[in-house]
């Protein structure tokens, strides 16, 4: 198992878990980045996990303790948040709903190294159009094509 820390509702940090799929030492050398289709980090079996996003399924237990949802705005560490709060035009919004297993973003290819700017406007979407009926479609889309996408490395 892996720990780290994200930002969350309302701004709080809290400590999110993933499958390792990197070995412990992987950011000595890079620092924190996005991983991205060359990154080599990845060990052969991490990398399955990445690509079938079974590395997220320890954050069933971050659901459980209330600090995630099911569906919402993904996760970010707390440098990124801290980076991107005064480059990226509204992305503080993606914090007034807790933070999500998978989004409307992600369903739409927009996870990971991919524009920042299009996965916050996805975000904000989710934010300004809620529904019962949105968390259902997102589930069902995360089912049949955002398991396994172009975009998961």
């Amino acid at each position: 198992f892996y720990r780290q820390r994200r930002v969350g509702w309302n701004g709080n940090e809290f400590t999110m878990y993933k499958f390792r799929s990197m070995p412990v030492e992987a950011e000595k050398v890079s620092g924190p980045v996005w991983a991205d289709p060359v990154d080599n980090r990845a060990t052969r079996f991490g990398s399955f996990l990445r690509k079938t996003s079974l590395d997220e399924l320890p954050q069933l237990f971050n659901v459980l303790q209330g600090k995630m949802s099911l569906i919402g705005p993904r996760p970010e560490r707390p440098m990124f948040v801290e980076k991107y709060k005064d480059e990226v035009p509204h992305y503080m919004k993606k914090h007034l709903v807790k933070a999500g297993l998978t989004g409307w973003a992600q369903v739409h290819g927009w996870r990971g190294n991919t524009c920042l700017h299009t996965r916050i406007e996805h975000d904000l979407y989710y934010i300004e159009n809620w529904s019962l009926w949105l968390d259902i479609k997102i589930i069902i889309m995360t089912i049949f094509r955002g398991l396994v996408h172009k975009n998961a490395y």
